[in-house]
């Protein structure tokens, strides 16, 4: 039997967000780490994977830049670019959000993007409870 093709890689796009509990460095550093290792066993990556990471922070972040963060994970090599969120009333607050650019051979609907804690409240579609309950049981 012949060997399947491998699926060709291609441009990704991963999402993710993670809320801290107060505007401090090492809690900013703490919760980007979790985020970001969080995203990569999900979606089964390597740093070579990795294009570039894009990070935002709501305007009550202003300790620490989350890209920090990603270099104390050994990224060196991983473009990384922080900026502000606009305040828009109403919004989760002390909340650091990401955009990974990924090269992978994953089928664009196979990607999973990761919230984590107060934060899954911005993709309850995600959420590991909810999205359970509502889908129906196998059929085996």
């Amino acid at each position: 039997m012949p060997r399947a093709a491998a699926r060709p890689r291609a441009l990704r796009a991963i999402r993710g967000a993670v809320t801290v509990p107060h505007d401090d460095p090492a809690a900013i550093y703490q919760a980007t780490i979790a985020l970001l290792t969080a995203i990569v066993a999900r979606n089964t990556l390597v740093t070579d994977d990795i294009i570039s990471v894009i990070f935002t922070v709501t305007p009550d972040l202003t300790s620490a830049f989350p890209a920090l963060a990603a270099r104390q994970m050994g990224w060196l090599d991983v473009p990384l670019l922080c900026t502000m969120e606009i305040p828009v009333p109403g919004s989760l607050g002390r909340c650091i959000r990401a955009l990974l650019l990924v090269e992978s051979a994953r089928a664009r609907e196979s990607i999973h993007h990761v919230y984590l804690g107060a934060a899954e409240v911005l993709r309850p579609d995600l959420s590991p409870g909810p999205r359970a309950a509502a889908e129906p049981p196998s059929a085996g």
